[in-house]
This record gives structure tokens, sequence and C-alpha cells, in this order.
């Protein structure tokens, strides 16, 4: 992409609104990487959980953020919009991009306040928006005002947009594009040999909450297991703390019994797909999965749900295996179908997962993506 010298050599500064650390480095961080390579000054605000060290290491300036990730309480939520205007008036912008709900709502207000271009990222509707009832009624009308000026509306897939359109979130006549989500860095996550173990591993990546299908694979693994005990299922992620003491209590007694492991939030995630021999992800609805778009660059099969952003990121039948959502027997016949395979197949199913993300997932086409709107907006 061709720019003049005067943008390139400039320090204009970019903002980055976020709600997570973790999440912004490790999806994004060839996005903050591709802007300070061309010239701008990238401001990151974002609550710190243990990441912002290795965002300021990449060359950001990080701003301490203060924000609940769930929930709405009026006063948190003012002080969020307030230290938003404080942020964009003292380091002045050409431009702010907004990822998750929150940032979106009250970031997009505050640049429209401002008068500062932005760019808007939906990485999923939230299970507020997903169910009828006031408090959705409440975020439609909130993002109604906050989008209303948005230089460009980024979605992780259609059914998404289509939703906010019908909803009167987004205008029709709205600036949006449609992305393969994060996208998937391939040279970080390359092809692991196939595991020819005995044991068939099963590993899923997912907050601890039931929207994500804590509870249909709870059951199908007890299922499974009782019909093939040499299978283990394997969880990664935290407890959503409202939903702990529903499914702590069931999760350690599958564990004592070695049906499941689980391991809790982790940042060695590669290691689990390299000796796993299939990912499973039962979440109810999704953005675009980071987490099947990395098992199957990892060349993982995927067993995943028929929803929108996990369905375009797999063939059903050729590179992974695809289930009812909300469907505990729609799973386990799912894992069945898997377990029937031989080694052969399930290896080749892994490879042809490879194939898809590589030709349609590529992380630098998304930030490419990103850096053409951009500069479209501030030219």
């Amino acid at each position: 992409m061709t720019m003049s010298k005067s943008l390139k050599d400039s320090k204009q500064a970019i903002l980055v609104l976020g709600n997570s650390d973790s999440g912004l480095y490790d999806f994004r961080k060839e996005v903050l990487g591709a802007l300070m390579d061309r010239g701008f000054a990238v401001h990151v605000s974002v609550p710190d959980t243990g990441y912002v060290g290795k965002i300021r290491a990449l060359g950001c300036v990080c701003h301490d953020t203060v924000m609940e990730r769930r929930g709405m309480n009026p006063l948190k939520d003012l002080k969020l919009f307030s230290f938003y205007l404080r942020l964009i008036k003292e380091i002045k912008p050409a431009a702010v991009f907004t990822y998750t709900i929150k940032p979106n709502i009250y970031g997009g207000m505050a640049c429209r306040m401002k008068k500062v271009p932005y760019l808007v990222n939906i990485t999923g509707l939230g299970t507020t928006l997903e169910h009828e009832g006031v408090l959705q009624r409440m975020i439609v009308l909130l993002y109604r005002t906050s989008l209303k000026k948005a230089g460009c509306i980024f979605f992780q897939n259609r059914q998404n947009r289509d939703f906010m359109q019908e909803k009167g979130c987004v205008a029709e006549d709205a600036a949006t594009k449609v992305i393969s989500g994060s996208g998937v860095n391939l040279k970080e996550y390359t092809p692991k040999p196939y595991p020819k173990d005995k044991q068939v591993r099963f590993v899923s990546v997912m907050r601890i909450m039931k929207d994500k299908g804590i509870g249909e694979l709870l059951e199908t693994a007890e299922t499974i297991h009782r019909e093939y005990p040499d299978t283990l299922f394997e969880i990664l992620g935290a407890y959503e703390e409202e939903s702990r003491s529903l499914y702590e209590p069931r999760i350690e007694d599958l564990q004592s019994r070695g049906i499941v492991r689980y391991y809790g939030y982790r940042d060695d995630v590669p290691d689990f797909y390299a000796h796993c021999q299939a990912v499973i992800h039962p979440s109810w609805h999704e953005g675009m999965s980071n987490v099947l778009q990395e098992a199957a660059a990892t060349g993982r099969p995927v067993i995943a749900g028929n929803i929108s952003g996990c369905k375009e990121i797999f063939e059903d039948g050729v590179s992974g295996i695809a289930f009812s959502p909300k469907n505990a027997e729609s799973l386990t016949n799912a894992v069945r179908a898997f377990l029937s395979l031989s080694d052969e197949d399930r290896a080749s199913m892994g490879q042809k997962a490879r194939a898809h993300v590589e030709a349609y997932f590529d992380r630098e086409k998304v930030v490419q993506a990103y850096l053409d709107t951009l500069f479209e907006l501030i030219k």
C-alpha cells in the first residue's frame, strides 16, 4: 500500500479501546504492530490483567482502564465514558479503534462528542443482545446512539450484521464490512504432527458459562467416556463467577472419575492443540471463533455447532463435524462419528482444516482490511 511521505513520517496517534488486554495481545498485536510500522503512535486503553506489559513491549503507550466487562452499573459506566472523553482530549488521536461492547458504546459516544473519526468492531453479539428483554432494548438504544457517526463498523459474520440492522443498532446506509474475525497468524500456529496415542483427547477452550455450551459438553463427555473409556475431555478456561457454583461441582466430579481434566485459564493453549485429536467448541453464538481458527491452523479437526461464526471455519464432513447447538445428543453423535474414523482419516481431516484457514482466515488479510479502511477515513 502506498502512502504519502508526510503521513508515514508523522507521529499521529491512533487510540485503541478494548475490554481485554489478553484478547488484544493474542488476537490483535499484528494490527498494533502494523499501525506502528506505518508511523503512528499507538495508544491502548484496556484493563490490566497481566498482559499490559506485553502490549507495552510492542511499543504501545498503555492507559490502565477501570472497567466491568459484564453487567451494567450506571455510575461505573459513566466513569468509563468520562475517562474516554479525557483520554481523547489528551491524546488527540487521528482515529480511534474500538473493540467489544462497552468500548464500542462509550468509546463511540466519546468520539462522537469530540468529533474524532472512529472504527467499530462488533466481535460478537454477547449474551445480553442474544436474549429478549429490558437489557437488550437498553443495549440497542445505546448502540444506536454510539454507532451513528462511525466511519466503518466491522462485523465478523453476516448474521451479526443483519441482526444489528434489524434491531436498529446500525442504520441501513451505515458503512459496514464483514471480515474473517481476527484471522489467525499462520506463522505462529503451524501444523503439528497428528498424535497416534491410544487415548483420544478432545480439547475445549471456553469461558465456563451456559452460553458457551459447557452443559452440553459435560453431558457428552460422560456419555462418550462410558462408551469409549480411552477418551479424555480437556477443558481450558476460567469460570464466569455468576455460574461457578453451578458448574464447578459437576466438573470436579467428572474429573475425579477420569472423564474430564480441567486446567483453568492457560496461556499455553497451542500445546494442548498439539497433543489432542480434535477440538470441540459447543458455543451457542460467536463472532468468528478464534479457537476454531487456531485449532484448524494447527492441523486439528474441529467439532463445532452449526452456527454463524463457527460453520465458516470448517467444511462439515471434510475438515470437521457440525452439530446442532444447544443439543447434547447432537454433540454426542458428532463425537461418535469422529471416533468411528480411522487415524488416517482423522489426520487427513486435520490437514484439510489447515488448508481451509490458509485460504480464508489469514490474519494478514484482516490487518490489511483495517489499514485500508483507516487510510480512507483519515486521508
